[in-house]
This record gives structure tokens, sequence and C-alpha cells, in this order.
């Protein structure tokens, strides 16, 4: 079931209602970010920023290593009477690889935490949808929530001051 709202307020109240009324399998769709959203439908924090986090200090330690091992101990070379581990000439291959192991973890942590790509959604067949990016805000229950049932999803939309509530067609 979709219901379209006209504002922002009336989506997240009616989040917030759907989520304390047992509703667990639901997504909004609106066409900027609404502020508490997230957690209004009960969503939780994701492991991404602990995978970026980590992600970092490897690189960040495995580029330090790296060159630790290749010009301070494989294969060192006097240069102008400095020490073999010169440690500030190391920062900038550190920090270049930290920054871009954390990357790579940050792509494709949220690929995987947001089981992309999903190019279909049942949620596209709905003709009002495509006003989803421009004017109109949407929360959707799914089918697959345990508490769903066709007629009281249906009543208990409408009674969230919903323009429209939307069947949408698998």
């Amino acid at each position: 079931m979709l219901a379209m709202f006209e504002d922002h307020e009336h989506l997240l109240a009616a989040a917030r209602k759907a989520h304390d009324q047992g509703y667990r399998r639901m997504d909004a769709y609106s066409p900027f970010p609404v502020e508490g959203l997230s957690e209004a439908l009960g969503h939780k924090r994701t492991l991404v920023p602990l995978v970026v986090l980590l992600g970092g200090i490897t690189g960040g330690l495995g580029g330090y290593f790296m060159e630790w091992y290749a010009l301070a101990r494989d294969y060192p070379i006097n240069v102008g009477g400095r020490p073999f581990h010169s440690w500030p000439a190391f920062i900038p291959i550190t920090f270049e690889l930290t920054i871009l192991s954390a990357s790579i973890c940050a792509l494709l942590s949220m690929v995987i935490f947001n089981k992309l790509p999903q190019p279909y959604h049942p949620v596209f067949n709905v003709a009002d949808f495509a006003r989803a990016s421009v004017d109109r805000f949407f929360l959707c229950i799914e089918s697959t929530d345990p508490k769903f049932d066709l007629q009281k999803t249906r009543e208990f939309l409408a009674s969230c001051q919903a323009r429209e509530v939307l069947e949408v067609p698998l």
C-alpha cells in the first residue's frame, strides 16, 4: 500500500504512527531529505561508518608499513645522511592511502548494506509515483510486513490524513 501526502509533516507523523502501530516493513519517499524520517521508520544505524574507519586505519597502516619496509628495511639508501626510517617523508603516502582505502570501503559497504543496485521496485508501477521527486511524499507499507492486512492497512493509511491511498501492483 502506498499513501501519498502533500507535505513532509504529514509524512513524518504517518511514519511515526505506523511504527507505533507495529508496522516494520515500510519505506518513505520524498523530494528532499526529511529530518527524523529514518528514526520514525525505525531504521537503525548502519555499519558503514565502522567499515570506513577500519578501512582507513588499515590503508594508513598498510601504506606506512609498505614505505618503512621498502625504504628502511629491504632497500635502504643513504640520501644526504638522513635516517633510513624518516617518518615525516612517509606521511603524504600514508595519508593518501588512508583516504583511498576509506573511500573504497565507503563505496563498497554502502552498495552492500543498501542492497544496491535495485533497478526495479514495484512502486514504480504507480502512475503518480513520479511526483515523489517533485512535490509529493509517499509512505509505502510492504505486503511482506507481518501486520499487513490489505483492508486494515488501507484504513490505517487513510486515517493518517493521506491525500490518496494506492495499491501497488506487482
